[in-house]
């Protein structure tokens, strides 16, 4: 009975994603194992060309992708697969098996390279031969580049140049790695750790402007912080305590209080604005619950003080909405947003999913008293209700459905950030079960 009521812990609701493509042609969200492609230029859907022999996802989706340039897009998750597809055909022409589930990806600026991070804590990297759209579909072998000691990877970015690898997990870490010039050898070159956090490492983002072309560093954790960072030595040089800036205190005295955490950053292409998606915990004596932060908030980076603060809070009506995962683009000045799951048991839906966007998202505009950034009705944002009909599968959702959502959501980013705690029993049960300790014959 034990065994079984961990086992019923241990099921992962998978959250929804969101990416937009570097010049808005593409938005695509991911929920489940459902990858939905909506073409913004020509107002319609797209169909996904796999000719694996595996083909489309078969388990729910944990991170996808758009290439800096736009020309490649990259999905894997729980099923073991990392496909790589060119946006031109939406054809995969890559496809990757990985020995563990996939946590987080990564695209070099020039299309060369894919890296992706396993369940186990080490970063694989493919290198890829070139976009061709008459090439065959090809099964790439992934080299590991480095690793995190048994630690679950939560986000994976390189350095605006290149020269960097900058890798963060759950036990408070992030390793800045040197990117070799032949990384299918191995990253052996450790620049700096940024450490600081005392809680898990959920998300990074870098920001970049004139004056610093090679950027700073931002990272969001389960601390309730924003901080920011010169990665190349590993300094820290602001922390946002963004709990404390949304007003979120202990209550009245009483053995009540609340705890942020960061689930989602996404900076503008000038690094004056980043946008922060934060989850709030409520922690009562025995009890702990979730609730929603009623919107996003947005953080404006002073680069010669090297400071962040807050420019604004946007809110959000509807105050069931979590967002999951953001994505903005080089220029549109739009923040886009989804809330969703997968399939759960408590919502009673399949792959529910609810996108939204917010204009004005640049600093100009947060910092202007007449024009300031709001949140698009569903017939403002672009392409309509065909996009949302795509994105979302429906148009509209019952308030109940979407209620019942929302508790999935926070146990599905709680689950998805929290490091899981297992009797002596359940270790030993787990231990034996390893692939690495079976026997191969």
């Amino acid at each position: 009975m034990e065994d079984e009521n961990e086992q019923g812990r241990e099921t992962e609701v998978a959250p929804a994603l969101i990416s937009v493509h570097p010049a808005q042609h593409y938005v695509t969200v991911a929920v489940g194992s459902d990858l939905r492609v909506f073409n913004l230029q020509e107002g319609c859907s797209v169909s996904l060309v796999d000719e694996s022999p595996e083909p489309l996802h078969k388990d729910s989706i944990r991170a996808i992708r758009f290439g800096a340039n736009g020309k490649l897009f990259v999905s894997a998750g729980d099923d073991k697969l990392v496909k790589i597809w060119s946006t031109d055909s939406w054809r995969c022409l890559y496809s990757v098996s990985s020995e563990k589930r996939v946590s987080a990806v990564a695209i070099s600026n020039g299309g060369r390279f894919v890296c992706f991070a396993d369940k186990f804590g080490i970063v694989w990297v493919v290198e890829l031969d070139g976009v061709h759209e008459n090439q065959a579909l090809v099964c790439k072998k992934a080299e590991p580049l480095l690793a995190h000691y048994c630690s679950i990877i939560t986000s994976l970015e390189f350095s605006p140049d290149e020269q960097y690898i900058v890798s963060a997990d759950r036990d408070f870490k992030i390793r800045v790695t040197a990117f070799p010039k032949n990384p299918l050898d191995g990253a052996h070159e450790i620049q700096s750790f940024c450490l600081a956090h005392t809680e898990f490492v959920s998300c990074l983002t870098f920001i970049c402007c004139q004056d610093y072309p090679l950027g700073l560093l931002v990272s969001g954790s389960g601390d309730s912080t924003v901080r920011l960072w010169d990665f190349t030595s590993g300094s820290l040089l602001h922390t946002c305590e963004v709990g404390a800036e949304a007003g979120i205190a202990q209550s009245n005295g009483r053995k009540e209080g609340s705890n942020t955490i960061v689930t989602g950053l996404c900076a503008t292409p000038d690094g004056s604005l980043v946008a922060v998606a934060i989850q709030r915990q409520l922690l009562r004596e025995s009890l702990s619950s979730y609730c929603s932060f009623p919107g996003i908030m947005l953080l404006a980076c002073n680069f010669s003080a090297k400071i962040l603060s807050v420019a604004r809070v946007v809110s959000i009506t509807e105050e069931a909405f979590i967002p999951t995962s953001l994505g903005t683009t080089f220029s549109s000045g739009l923040l886009w947003m989804v809330m969703g799951v997968s399939s759960s048991q408590s919502s009673g839906s399949a792959s529910l999913a609810r996108v939204r966007v917010i204009s004005g998202f640049s600093k100009n505009d947060a910092e202007s008293t007449e024009l300031e950034p709001i949140v698009l009705a569903d017939k403002e944002i672009p392409g309509g209700e065909q996009l949302l009909l795509k994105l979302q599968g429906n148009l509209s959702v019952e308030e109940e459905v979407f209620s019942a959502a929302a508790e999935a959501v926070k146990t599905a980013m709680h689950n998805l950030l929290i490091k899981k705690q297992y009797s002596a029993e359940r270790r030993e049960f787990r231990k034996r079960g390893r692939n690495d300790r079976k026997d191969k014959r």
